[in-house]
């Protein structure tokens, strides 16, 4: 496949849910995207790769309005978030993991729970049995102080979390850094689930080999702006792709 093939691939026929165009964002005056345009359809699973300091990170915080909007236009349900605080953008429907301090140390296991539904007049519990159905051992570690958890679990925790609200999209970065390798198959199955069960993905990930194998639409990020978008598959075929930024 050639470089131009991936990158001029077509975006899905139902943009659906979440688009993003010519999106200038970065942090204060440091301007760190430059004209990025992403989609996520409804119930898909994007993932977004690409070389240290691509900016990946950053169109994910964009998205939940963690950044410094420049210019461009982030919809989301066919409503402008661009400007947006991420305390109204979680009514509309995006739940957002951060890759690092996604949960409260000092808060037992089902108070951080509770706590991913705080915008709601009253805690639903049968959310939390549902969450704690997809993740078994945080039942188990339920009256248990989230920093005393393993780092898997920790994670299990944070995704739980999110999914209180019920999200359309869930938001997830890098959520298998720092995980030992026996373990980051288990997080990618789970959230394979949760996408099976509905929820869009939008997942930024360093293992960008499994991530694009198992994702249904991938983009390649570099310097802050688009490269290349496929489905995941093709990514994974493309020889320029493989070669400078899968490691071969």
């Amino acid at each position: 496949m050639s470089d131009a093939a991936a990158s001029t691939a077509s975006r899905p026929e139902d943009p659906g849910i979440l688009s993003v165009r010519d999106l200038d964002a970065g942090y204060d005056e440091l301007q760190v995207l430059s004209g990025v345009d992403l989609d996520v359809a409804r119930g898909e699973y994007v993932t977004i790769v690409g070389p240290n300091g691509a900016g990946k990170s950053t169109v994910m915080k964009s998205v939940f309005g963690l950044t410094t909007y420049f210019d461009g236009s982030v919809t989301f349900d066919d409503r402008s978030i661009a400007q947006q605080q991420p305390e109204e953008i979680i009514h509309h429907g995006i739940s957002y993991v951060p890759q690092t301090g996604n949960v409260f140390p000092s808060l037992s296991v089902r108070e951080n729970l509770e706590m991913g539904a705080f915008i709601l007049e009253d805690v639903p519990e049968q959310q939390i049995e549902t969450i704690f159905d997809r993740f078994p051992i945080l039942r188990e570690r339920q009256s248990q102080a989230a920093g005393t958890l393993s780092g898997g679990q920790r994670q299990m925790l944070a995704m739980g979390r999110a999914l209180m609200l019920d999200p359309e999209l869930l938001l997830l970065d890098e959520p298998s850094a720092g995980l030992a390798p026996d373990l980051v198959d288990e997080l990618f199955d789970r959230i394979d689930a949760i996408n099976e069960d509905g929820t869009a993905v939008m997942l930024v990930e360093q293992n960008a080999t499994e991530a694009l194998r198992r994702c249904d639409r991938g983009y390649v990020l570099v310097q802050g702006e688009n490269r290349f978008m496929d489905d995941g598959e093709t990514l994974l075929a493309d020889t320029t792709v493989r070669k400078e930024f899968l490691g071969g």
